[in-house]
């Protein structure tokens, strides 16, 4: 992200804003989870680097394996997850461990055997139907929609002398079309999912094995780098989506329409008593709650993302803007939401941030962010919810962005995401 995408627009910056960024450049910079842990510890940038490398092979080959329909007719982006697997792959240490995890990953082809596990399951999916995502058929359903009421208001616009008023039922019913059309490619696409998932699974059995075996193979080393470095493993959480792993600890799951998500720490070795948390360490073992979590009070202090630039999940760019005069309409927002943990950590969300990428509270500090959430508004509209730490000033800040800036903004959500 360049610096000048960034900013915030010049038109959403208050006078007050503006008095209080020189205090900002004076404030000191939070840190990141992982950099309190490497600093505490003692620890090296590219130990912390290289565990948070692994369990990202560990979480994708695990969430492919359980969730393969989430792949299927999405070429782009299992490329760039297969791009982004191997170039870990290969810049794995020396040392005996690294090189086995290596050599097993290229005999073993795991990346080829992901593309062929994906293509069977495409085609099963097109013995049923379905011959493309069900994002790209919204897109293309819509431009269906779209193109003739455009060409017909283009039409009736050289029609001298004529009563326009027969038009708003016609407009009325276009607006509602692509809501409803939108709402029944999903409830379809959620059924083909419950009623076919098992059978994906049953099919790709020996494949998914090998897959999960990896996985597993993936998550002995990081635990014992983990136990090399003396780091107390109950700092070190992460989410799965499946429970057949062997040396850890569950310690929470959330269920969300489908699917599961298990949230584990790795399990110290039998007889093998924790290795204490230092005293400055402690905060970071809070226990996850049993339920996603969304504001319980009506709150104000809201930040939106603008003119965000952002693929499959990934922001880009953006700019904040602080949006206290809609609160209510966000809160309502909210409560017709639905909530789950999300899949991708937010370091990988929004690259370099608390170094090259900052937002900040009111106050002027910058919000760490602790919790990452995707909200799907009446089964419709799916928005990111960012939670920081309560600042200095005894306020939360919550942030709300769209996951991807090609996906249709609901008409009545627009006023909330535009710029």
């Amino acid at each position: 992200m360049t610096e000048q995408e960034n900013k915030p627009n010049k038109d959403t910056d208050s006078s007050e804003d503006q008095e209080r960024r020189p205090r900002r450049s004076r404030r000191s910079v939070r840190k990141t989870q992982g950099q309190l842990i490497q600093e505490a510890l003692g620890m090296k940038p590219e130990d912390i680097a290289d565990v948070e490398e692994k369990l990202f092979i560990a979480r994708f080959v695990d969430y492919f394996s359980e969730e393969t329909l989430d792949f299927i007719f999405k070429d782009k982006s299992v490329d760039k997850y297969l791009e982004k697997l191997t170039s870990k792959i290969n810049t794995l240490g020396t040392n005996e461990e690294d090189k086995l995890l290596k050599i097993k990953f290229e005999e073993r082809k795991i990346d080829n055997m992901v593309r062929q596990v994906k293509a069977r399951a495409e085609e099963a999916a097109m013995k049923k139907g379905f011959k493309t995502s069900a994002d790209k058929r919204l897109r293309k359903l819509s431009m269906y929609v779209t193109i003739p009421l455009l060409v017909v208001i283009s039409v009736l616009a050289f029609i001298p002398a004529i009563d326009y008023s027969f038009m708003f039922p016609i407009l009325c019913v276009f607006c509602m079309f692509p809501q409803f059309l939108k709402g029944s490619v999903m409830r379809k696409w959620s059924k083909f999912k419950e009623e076919n998932r098992n059978d994906i699974y049953t099919e790709n059995r020996d494949d998914i094995a090998v897959l999960k075996s990896y996985v597993q193979e993936d998550l002995n080393n990081i635990r014992e780098k983990l136990l090399g470095l003396e780091v107390p493993l109950q700092l070190i959480k992460f989410v799965l989506h499946s429970a057949d792993y062997e040396n850890l600890d569950l310690i929470n799951q959330k269920a969300f329409k489908g699917l599961t998500q298990y949230y584990y720490t790795f399990a110290y070795p039998p007889g093998m008593d924790p290795i204490p948390i230092p005293e400055n360490l402690q905060q970071l073992n809070q226990p996850i709650p049993t339920k996603a979590q969304k504001p319980q009070k009506a709150e104000q202090n809201f930040i939106v993302l603008t003119d965000v630039k952002a693929k499959e999940g990934v922001i880009e760019g953006f700019a904040p803007r602080l949006r206290k005069e809609i609160a209510d309409q966000i809160n309502q927002m909210l409560n017709d939401s639905d909530f789950a943990s999300s899949p991708i950590d937010f370091a990988k969300i929004i690259l370099g941030y608390g170094t090259d990428v900052n937002i900040y509270c009111q106050c002027g500090e910058i919000a760490e962010i602790i919790n990452v959430q995707i909200c799907n508004w009446k089964n419709e509209f799916q928005y990111y919810l960012f939670e920081s730490v309560r600042c200095d000033c005894g306020e939360k800040v919550y942030i709300l962005s769209v996951t991807d800036d090609t996906h249709h903004i609901p008409e009545e959500l627009r006023d909330i995401f535009s710029s």
